[in-house]
């Protein structure tokens, strides 16, 4: 039966009963006093099935209900909200069980709801794989724009990078004062094609390394290689007042590195080194492939000193040694004819006064 008063008619609990039997949850009806059920639709009866010694009350039927628990919340004036899992059709179902006051019986009556949360688990559970997935492609995105990073950094200066990462292009820059340095080996071509071709480029990349390395000590910057061309560049993009006096013993350490390495190894590197100082621009070139580039007749005449320097000799214009005379050690190499240049009076560099020995 249903719970009844003086509003309530047989054609109220006929369709009372029609829609509880309708709706897709179990649910009951019970005395507040006792916890006796007074209704059931077919849903409830079947989830919650009366056992042998059934007593017809709601703990009866469902024996984890914590009835004390349920009735302080009740008091209070809230609903009681539980979670537990029932058995159905041999398949374990995780259920939400609700207790709230019966409307307009001054809590005479209880009305207890069941529904199942398999589908809400189940969402939940698509909720946290789509999280932890999401999670995990951010994280491989922050890897792989690392090493996106690092790869530019391995082709362009850091302002350069930054400027491209804010703004997707980077700004022609004219540098005044910079100092450039040229290195390329002699008969390498040669060298590439008469003996191991993957041999030969291992040692080209281990030397390039060592010269990173050094150029690092000095305050100086890789800008780019080609082929067997390095090319290095101090006061650029941060200008600085030091950049003659980096490039030298970058170029003199750079000489001992190779002199070295010849004495303990059978395969000969001789290197033409040339330096300048001068202005350049400095801009990014392609489109879909990117190279930082350097314009101008400062790098210009770097290539000449570099052309015109002899095997294992640091050859650079008069500008240059006039920067460094007071620290450096310089042999004159009287007047050329530099292509582009006109005449111009060149050095050799060979040391610092300091004593030391590059």
């Amino acid at each position: 039966m249903t719970p009844s008063d003086s509003a309530t008619s047989p054609a109220d609990e006929g369709l009372f009963k029609e829609l509880a039997q309708s709706l897709d949850c179990a649910v009951a009806i019970v005395r507040s006093d006792g916890w006796e059920i007074v209704f059931e639709n077919a849903r409830f009866f079947r989830w919650f099935q009366p056992g042998v010694d059934d007593s017809g009350t709601i703990t009866g039927r469902i024996p984890s209900l914590k009835i004390d628990r349920a009735e302080s919340r009740l008091e209070g004036g809230r609903t009681f909200n539980t979670d537990l899992k029932i058995t159905i059709d041999d398949q374990e179902t995780p259920l939400r069980l609700t207790v709230a006051p019966f409307p307009g019986h001054d809590g005479s009556y209880l009305l207890v709801q069941a529904h199942s949360t398999s589908k809400e688990m189940e969402v939940q559970y698509m909720l946290d794989s789509y999280s932890r997935m999401a999670e995990k492609n951010a994280h491989e995105l922050e890897k792989e724009k690392e090493r996106v990073e690092r790869l530019l950094l391995n082709i362009m200066p850091r302002a350069v990078v930054d400027e491209l990462k804010e703004y997707g292009t980077a700004t022609p820059q004219r540098f005044d004062a910079v100092s450039l340095l040229m290195l390329d080996f002699v008969g390498f071509t040669d060298m590439a094609i008469s003996q191991d071709p993957s041999a030969i480029i291992s040692e080209l990349n281990d030397i390039f390394s060592a010269f990173d390395r050094i150029a690092d000590m000095f305050g100086c910057e890789r800008v780019k290689t080609i082929g067997d061309a390095y090319i290095a560049v101090s006061g650029l993009p941060e200008a600085t007042p030091d950049h003659a006096a980096n490039i030298a013993p970058f170029a003199l350490r750079a000489r001992r590195y190779l002199e070295r390495r010849n004495e303990a190894h059978s395969q000969e590197w001789l290197a033409r080194i040339g330096i300048n100082t001068g202005p350049v621009i400095g801009s990014l070139v392609g489109v879909q492939k990117y190279v930082y580039d350097l314009f101008g007749p400062g790098i210009n005449l770097a290539a000449r000193m570099e052309s015109a320097s002899e095997p294992m000799h640091i050859t650079l214009t008069e500008d240059t040694r006039d920067l460094l005379k007071d620290d450096f050690l310089f042999s004159s190499l009287g007047e050329r004819e530099i292509k582009g240049f006109g005449i111009q009076n060149l050095y050799s560099l060979d040391g610092e006064l300091s004593g030391r020995r590059f």
